[in-house]
């Protein structure tokens, strides 16, 4: 006995999947990006969350640790073990606000300086391996259509999304 499947021609069984859309592109190498930029940082004993938390302290030096954790998109609480962290390595400091002495204003010490150097080095080899593929016109071309995109999803600039999981 014959089912509807076994009589569908064979030219029906192997035709193609189709083609990836944009936003499985998007999340596939948003995956692998991730996955080698989290490998680039281990080697200077870094997370992700750690490596945007430093940059972002150095954007905006002097922050509260409520102001950061608003720009990041995340709990204040959530923040804390990951200020203490840089605190303990030494990479930044926690200073007495000058206007409020509840507060606490976040600077880059001087080995944070040091250590974005070499973050910001890992970055640009980081984004000439994953853009190897296109000239120095098509990345910036990419680098547009992705910031517009970014921007029409609300996205904060410079900020992973991932603060929000923290």
């Amino acid at each position: 006995m014959s089912t509807a499947s076994d009589d569908a021609p064979a030219e029906a069984c192997a035709a193609e999947p189709p083609a990836p859309r944009a936003a499985f592109l998007l999340s596939q190498l948003g995956s692998y990006a991730t996955a080698r930029f989290t490998e680039r940082i281990a080697e200077l004993d870094l997370t992700p969350p750690q490596t945007g938390l430093l940059r972002a302290v150095a954007v905006a030096p002097g922050q509260s640790q409520q102001s950061l954790a608003r720009h990041l998109g995340t709990p204040p609480s959530r923040l804390v073990a990951l200020i203490d962290w840089l605190d303990e390595r030494g990479l930044i400091e926690r200073r007495r606000n000058p206007d409020d002495r509840r507060l606490h204003a976040l600077h880059l010490t001087a080995a944070g300086h040091d250590l974005l150097r070499r973050i910001a080095e890992a970055a640009r080899a980081h984004d000439d391996e994953m853009c190897a593929a296109l000239h120095d016109e098509e990345r910036t071309t990419l680098h547009s259509l992705l910031a517009r995109i970014a921007a029409d999803h609300g996205l904060t600039p410079g900020v992973h999304p991932g603060y929000r999981h923290l």
